[in-house]
């Protein structure tokens, strides 16, 4: 369990250290898929890599708080890959409204994880 304790400390030391890069701000459209529509900021934390070999993704949202409590999990059929996604701040009406547009597709599904 000391190991469940030690991600969390390191996946905070990750965002907490690095700058977080919003791309993608609440209300946008993706750029690919243009019925998606992003229900909090969305973007990547600088200075760090992903199975995309971008930086990892960061969904942020409203909460004052800015914790860390939540990753969702994602395959993606079409990019045959799989990556996690941190979920920051996020009020609980917001990481369920996350799971839902991560799962809106039949190529891409994904778990959220909290801690």
């Amino acid at each position: 369990m000391e190991n469940n304790v030690l991600f969390w400390d390191y996946l905070e030391k990750l965002v907490f250290e690095n700058e977080v890069i919003i791309d993608r701000p609440k209300g946008t459209r993706h750029p690919k898929y243009n019925d998606m529509i992003y229900i909090v900021d969305y973007g990547y934390i600088k200075n760090t890599k992903s199975m995309d070999n971008n930086g990892i993704d960061i969904f942020v949202g409203s909460n004052e708080n800015k914790k860390i409590d939540s990753i969702l999990c994602v395959i993606d059929l079409v990019k045959k890959d799989s990556e996690i996604k941190v979920l920051m701040g996020c009020t609980e009406k917001e990481k369920n409204e996350i799971y839902e547009f991560m799962n809106n597709t039949e190529y891409m599904k994904a778990i959220i994880i909290k801690k």
